[in-house]
């Protein structure tokens, strides 16, 4: 069975050609970053028109590296939502006239269920169920996964995703887009201690403090959610996230610092930001993990690429004996593989989809 997929969520135009479930012939992506970059972030209007102009070719190329005519394609598989309206309605209807015209048929696939199975492009496959961080500019999420086709959300940002507060934070320091990467860069010559920037643990979490044990409950905004960089969650109801309030806190670091007329250490505030961010991403997962008996960890999503997240959860992993599987950077970010990939198990499951159908802007799972 060959699988076509599309992929146009947000500012990458990206194709690929899967063979059945587990042979990848091609995977072609066109990245609007030089474009974008003027700006300090996508737009949405010319990240859509970019799309018009990309994604003939690119779904071309696909074929071509693939050594495949469209008409041995099997079945089509494109990014249905979430994500940029615009964007999204370049790919899917473009997939969706290609099905009308070749009689192929197409499946919309949920951005997220692409992230959460992209790990079975690697060779080395993990064993269901396991317990999934999903981290990117749009989204920071963990769910069980139990089968390629069910998935239960376990926690989700109530305001700024991860790779959103990177993203922001970069533009405070002056760093150019895209944020995630370059703050990245930076931090492998700061210290990650040099600055004590708050975990928003959420709702009633047990802490250490000075040696004692206490009992935090609180909101995102609320002082109380907010422990210190020196606190070690013991225990944690909530497995949402929240990094509006770090976000916050590295924006009053840099202004007190230039009221004092004291330099930026930019490496030392990148370096403390991302230990913030990654402590709170890593303990929540292995919580999830510890509170459904699950020994296998996936990561997904364009932040999951970032390396010291992974560092991080891999030594955790082994502290607590857990399996860790990552997909290789170029799947983690978005990509037209993992929703081909998501079509082969979808189509097996769900009729092919109708003419009629729309774009949607959030998340279905």
């Amino acid at each position: 069975m060959l699988t076509l997929g599309i992929e146009t969520s947000c500012d990458d135009t990206a194709a690929a050609v899967l063979k059945d479930n587990d042979i990848l012939l091609s995977s072609v992506l066109s990245s609007q970053d030089q474009i974008h970059t003027r700006f300090g972030g996508v737009v949405p209007e010319l990240a859509s028109r970019k799309h018009l102009e990309a994604i003939v070719p690119i779904v071309q190329e696909a074929l071509d590296r693939a050594s495949v005519t469209l008409k041995e394609i099997d079945l089509i598989a494109v990014t249905q939502g979430p994500g940029l309206i615009g964007s999204l309605l370049v790919g899917f209807c473009y997939a969706k006239a290609i099905s009308y015209v070749t009689r192929i048929p197409y499946i919309g696939i949920d951005h997220m269920v692409g992230h959460l199975l992209a790990v079975f492009l690697e060779e080395d496959k993990p064993e269901f169920p396991y317990i999934a961080l999903i981290v990117s500019g749009g989204t920071s999420s963990i769910y069980l996964a139990q089968s390629h086709t069910s998935f239960s959300l376990l926690g989700r940002t109530r305001d700024d995703a991860a790779g959103e507060a990177f993203d922001k934070v970069a533009k405070l320091l002056g760093l150019p887009y895209p944020g995630g990467p370059r703050v990245s860069a930076e931090a492998r010559a700061g210290n990650s201690a040099a600055i004590k920037f708050p975990r928003a643990w959420l709702g009633r979490s047990l802490s250490f403090h000075g040696g004692h044990v206490s009992s935090n409950l609180g909101t995102p905004d609320t002082g109380p959610s907010l422990a210190s960089a020196s606190d070690t969650m013991v225990a944690d109801e909530s497995l949402d996230f929240s990094f509006s309030g770090l976000k916050t806190a590295v924006l009053n670091h840099c202004n007190q610092s230039r009221q004092k007329d004291i330099p930026l250490q930019i490496p030392d505030i990148c370096a403390s930001f991302q230990e913030a961010i990654v402590d709170v991403l890593v303990e929540k997962t292995l919580h999830a993990a510890r509170q459904h008996n699950i020994q296998t960890i996936v990561l997904g999503g364009g932040v999951s690429a970032n390396p010291r997240l992974r560092e991080s959860m891999l030594d955790r992993c082994q502290q607590e004996k857990k399996i860790l599987f990552v997909p290789r950077p170029s799947f983690c970010t978005d990509n037209g593989a993992m929703i081909a990939m998501a079509g082969f198990y979808y189509a097996r499951k769900s009729a092919p989809g109708s003419y009629d159908q729309d774009v949607y802007s959030r998340s279905q799972i």
